[in-house]
């Protein structure tokens, strides 16, 4: 899972609170991170159902966008 822009202009997001663990089973469309770009938050859902794997960015890194912020096995192959 890779982190979206916002925004057009969006270069960069700050993680800021996972809703969710390792391990955990994650719904397509279910909340699953809180990332603050330009002052703003934003909650990002599940892009698929499956299980979240591996978690990458913690609560604090600031990412780029496109860069990977998380694992989710969607039993295809991951994301």
């Amino acid at each position: 899972m890779k982190l979206e822009p916002i925004s057009e202009e969006m270069e960069f997001g700050t993680i800021l609170r996972w809703h969710k663990a390792e391990g955990d089973t994650v719904a397509a469309g279910e909340l699953l991170v809180e990332v603050e770009a330009e002052k703003v938050t934003t909650e990002v859902e599940s892009p698929v159902a499956g299980v979240l794997e591996s978690i990458l960015a913690v609560e604090g890194d600031e990412i780029r966008v496109g860069e990977t912020i998380a694992i989710i096995d969607d039993a295809g192959g991951g994301s």
